[in-house]
């Protein structure tokens, strides 16, 4: 997708309902519909969290959307493909700030670069205890990025055309937190599989931007 074509068509994405858990549940592990109510109590002692999903045109005026994929390290999102963000401190004045300021921490885009679209649908992940709340953000430039070491192993470029194409999604063997192999709904970008929460946001951004 051409830049100046999504800056022109941008107020339709910002004017939409969301998609919501329709399009969360399309990429859902297995399971994930039934287990929402029994969700309910364990999210009201959930761990606070954001993640921005952030565009931007490359080279050739092509949207992109970064992705990084987070260190080995002993939990249960070791290795996963991810939006960058992280937990809320209590020092940060709200969940936007956050995402921000994770943002800027792990790929290495300061805020001032970021113009935030709007807040995306919550969701909950049960195998870490944590309610995410995702943000959309473009930056009107090209971006360079800067991994954090210690928790990012790869940043990932990925061309929007490739996230809205049907040939990215299927299903794929996947290792879930229980050291586990099980078949998910998922996106193939870039080499990689993007999977669970990540899927489920991914889908929602998906559709807002097909109504383009």
């Amino acid at each position: 997708m051409h830049f100046e074509f999504f800056i022109e068509n941008i107020t339709k994405i910002t004017n939409i309902p969301l998609p919501g858990l329709d399009e969360q549940l399309r990429m859902a592990p297995p399971g994930r519909s039934k287990m929402i109510h029994h969700y309910k109590k364990q999210m009201q002692s959930s761990k606070k969290a954001s993640v921005l999903a952030l565009m931007y045109p490359d080279s050739q005026h092509q949207m992109q959307l970064v992705f990084i994929l987070r260190q080995k390290y002993p939990g249960v999102h070791s290795q996963q493909v991810s939006f960058p963000g992280g937990q809320n401190d209590a020092t940060d004045p709200d969940l936007l700030y956050t995402a921000l300021r994770e943002t800027h921490e792990e790929v290495g885009v300061p805020p001032t670069s970021i113009d935030v679209l709007r807040p995306l649908s919550e969701i909950f992940i049960p195998p870490s205890n944590f309610y995410v709340h995702p943000f959309l953000g473009v930056s009107k430039q090209m971006l360079y990025f800067t991994k954090e070491e210690k928790e990012v192993s790869e940043i990932i470029e990925v061309p929007l055309k490739d996230i809205l194409s049907d040939d990215s999604e299927g299903v794929f063997a996947v290792r879930t937190s229980l050291d586990q192999t099980k078949e998910v709904p998922a996106f193939y970008l870039k080499n990689h599989i993007v999977w669970g929460a990540t899927a489920m946001i991914l889908a929602e951004i998906k559709a807002l931007i097909k109504t383009l």
